[in-house]
């Protein structure tokens, strides 16, 4: 349990916090990544 815990904060951490050093992610963390994404998205397919 006490793993458990421990994984999920890093995760939260590695998906939300940390910066990106990716080709297109300019330094945002990967969820700003995928959220900016998501609108490109709805507002090229959807809009």
């Amino acid at each position: 349990e006490e793993l458990q815990i421990d994984l999920d904060e890093w995760l939260i951490h590695y998906n939300t916090e940390r910066t990106h050093q990716g080709k297109r992610c300019c330094g945002r963390t990967p969820m700003e990544t995928l959220l900016d994404g998501k609108q490109i998205w709805q507002e090229k397919f959807i809009a």
